[in-house]
This record gives C-alpha cells, structure tokens and sequence, in this order.
C-alpha cells in the first residue's frame, strides 16, 4: 500500500491501494502536501530540493562516477504515463500483460492508483524538467521498460500469469534489472513463478522487490519479496529508522532505503508526495543501475553483494542482517566504488536449491541398475531325452549309484535269510524223536 498526497488542483485523499484481488497489493501509500507548491520549476528547485536522498544516500556523489547509462530497468507496474516530461527519452519499451491495457504498456490500468507505475518510474530514472530542476530519479541515464499489470477484477488475466509474463518478456527485451513494487500478502507463490525468476536470474538480472508496509496491513514480508535471490528492500523515514507505517519486516530484508516523504511524477505530470516501500524498491533499482553503468563487467549477484556489503548499519538494527533493515542504508557512492570481494553466488539465496528441496522438481529418479552380459546355458542335443528335474524320476548317477547297490544288497540278504531258514529247519528235523518200530 502507498500512502499518497496531493496532487495539483485536487486533495487527494489517503487512499490504500489494497485491490480487490485480496491476495494483491501495491506498496504505495501517502498524505498530504500541496502538490500545486511541488509544481514550481525555478533555478532554486523545490523538488529537486525535496529528494533529500540524493545526498542523505550517497547518489548525488556516485553521480561523478555513474549516472546509469546503457542499463536499463524494468517496472512490472501499473504501466509509465506518456505525458510527463520527466519520462521523455527514458521509456525506450513496454507492453501489457493484464489484457486491459495499452500494447506498449504506457496507458496505466487499474481503478485505484494507475499513477503508481508512474511514480516508482520517476524515483528510479526520471529525467527532470532541466539541469536543476524537476523530479529527478537515482539513474537519470538508464533506460525504461514500462510492463503493465492489472490488480484485480478489472484484469483479463490472473495476476500470478500477468507477473510471469511480465518477467520473461522483461528478460527477453534486455532487461537487466527488475523492478517489482507490489507484494501478494503471503509468503508462498504461485509454482509458475518458479521458473519465470529463475529465467531471469539465469540471464543476469538484478530482481528488486518492495518489503511491504504495515500500514496497509502487510505485517510481514510477503512474494515476490520472500523469493530467494530477489533484492528485498525495507523502508526507513528520514531519520533512517524503521518506517512504522511504511515498510514492514522479515529475515529476507537485504537492504533499507527512504520510504517516507517521496515525490512521485503521474501519468498526467502532476507531482504528489507519497510513503511506501513502493518507493524505496526503485531507489535501490537506481543505485544497482548505478553500478552496472559504472562496472559493466560485474554481474548480478556481484552487484546486488556491491549493494548490500556497503550498506550503512542502522543505529537500530540488532544484528546484521536484521528483520527491519536487512543488511543496513544503502550507501550509493560507495556501492559504486567500493572494493568488495567478489561472489560466485547470490548472497540472497539460491531459488534453484529451494526449488530442488521443497518443490522436489529437481530430485533424480534412480538409476536403472546397468544389465552385463547374460550367460544361457548350452541346449541339449536335437536327439536328447530332456527330462524335467526332479528328484522322484531316476538319472543315470542315481541307478548306477544308489539304485542298484542297493538291489545287490538287498538280494544278497534275502539270499542269506533263505539259507538259514532251510538249515534251521533241517536240524529240527534232524533231533525230533523216532516212534518204536511195529
């Protein structure tokens, strides 16, 4: 949700931007500064003097290394206004996914809060309304890509296909940073987010999502900030703490950037001042267009450790990380000039391995066990007896071992028995008594 404020010839009422889709949510906010005093453009710039994070953070200073040149950027958003000024030169691209919108992608979508691509745009490269003046965003050299997306009943399209789309084609059309300035309000994801980052990290790209903001009532981090491997970025108010109202917390915070009193650009031109993590992600989006532009060599997962290893340690954080400011305010200049060892993976997690151990999309099947050579025993002759193995029918061995012995034998013994019986008889007969003669 962002928090916003007036805008020219109007107030603008407190408007949270939770949609209708209840699971979606654009991290805008904002509150109330006549936005007719931001409109003035003179040599004493007011709003150039409003972005008080251009030296608070460093960028005014990497400046003299970097202005972001030959990067370009990403905004998965509710699509960059034609009209302003500011944009002209920026947005070199653009398409629709919500199905609602203009094939460009610079006709905003939505019923509430269509300037909100418009703004998060502004902060990460506008171009300003001259040399001094206007709104100025943190790369005013790197290019735009405008992707719109639609929240809610109002989109053609389910939201979890829209930011998938929305990545792949980003990817396709040489983003090499990605913008995403929305949350889902839980932690888990669609699957088909799966594959779509991971496409974009397997080309070299630097994903940026905003933390959230408890204000709308986003009391922990939510997709695509809960991603690993994506850049999470918390915000802080401008005495560096922890915004109460506009960001929120979570272990996978890498870094903190203003998300309190922001100026933003509409579609139309106007100027409003606004509060929200959707305003700290393209702060940081800017810083890491900084440092492609200044070291093209470095790729993502260097740059995103560029940014959070020269990161400033909050005076409030616990512990680094810390579920409030990650691993502290980002320091631009020295993002961009720092010497920071190099890494060969992406210090905010592998989305591979979590995909590997909890979807199980990756576990192998088991390896078919490797068949030798069978050895078959040899046929019996054409002109053999085959007969079945069993023990109740005679083999030769048997007969001529077992069979016939055992005959022989047996005979004899009968033989034997015979012989005694007669002669036991014939001496019987032999002793009996004799009768007297007649």
């Amino acid at each position: 949700m962002t928090r916003r404020r007036a805008g020219v010839g109007s107030a603008l009422a407190a408007v949270g931007v939770v949609t209708a889709l209840v699971t979606t949510a654009l991290l805008s906010g904002g509150a109330a500064a006549p936005a007719s005093a931001l409109d003035v453009r003179t040599a004493d710039d007011p709003v150039r003097a409003a972005e008080y994070w251009l030296d608070a953070y460093g960028i005014r200073a990497a400046w003299a290394t970097s202005r972001g040149a030959g990067v370009r950027i990403a905004v998965i958003d509710t699509g960059i206004g034609k009209g302003p000024v500011e944009f002209e030169g920026a947005v070199v691209g653009g398409t629709d996914v919500s199905g609602t919108g203009a094939a460009d992608g610079r006709s905003p979508v939505g019923v509430v809060d269509a300037n909100h691509g418009s703004w998060v745009a502004s902060l990460a490269a506008g171009r300003g309304t001259g040399p001094d003046a206007g709104m100025i965003g943190v790369a005013p050299e790197a290019e735009l890509l405008s992707i719109s997306v639609g929240f809610g009943t109002s989109a053609k399209v389910p939201f979890t296909s829209q930011v998938a789309d929305a990545m792949r084609w980003a990817v396709d059309h040489g983003a090499q940073i990605i913008n995403l300035s929305l949350t889902t309000n839980t932690p888990d994801w669609d699957p088909s987010w799966d594959s779509a980052f991971t496409y974009a990290y397997d080309h070299d790209v630097v994903v940026i999502a905003a933390a959230g903001n408890r204000g709308s009532g986003t009391t922990r981090v939510g997709a695509p900030a809960t991603i690993p491997g994506v850049l999470t970025v918390g915000g802080v108010d401008r005495q560096g703490r922890a915004s109460v109202e506009a960001s929120t917390q979570g272990i996978t915070i890498g870094v903190s950037a203003p998300s309190e009193d922001l100026i933003g650009v509409s579609a139309d031109g106007r100027l409003v001042q606004w509060d929200g993590t959707s305003g700290a992600a393209p702060i940081i989006a800017g810083v890491a267009a900084l440092v492609r532009s200044a070291h093209p060599e470095m790729d993502a997962n260097n740059v995103i450790n560029q940014i959070i290893r020269t990161a400033k340690p909050s005076a409030g954080a616990t512990a680094v990380p810390d579920p409030l400011y990650g691993y502290g305010l980002v320091d631009a200049a020295a993002a961009v000039s720092a010497d920071i060892p190099p890494v060969t993976i992406n210090p905010m997690g592998s989305l591979r391995e979590w995909i590997r151990v909890y979807r199980r999309a990756e576990v192998q099947p088991a390896p078919e066990p490797t068949v030798g050579p069978v050895t078959v025993a040899p046929l019996p002759d054409a002109d053999s007896v085959t007969r079945p193995d069993s023990p109740l029918i005679p083999s030769t061995e048997t007969l001529l071992y077992g069979s016939l012995p055992l005959f022989g034998v047996t005979l004899t013994a009968i033989l034997v028995a015979l012989g005694v019986t007669a002669a036991v008889r014939r001496v019987r007969s032999a002793r009996a008594p004799r009768g007297p003669s007649p």
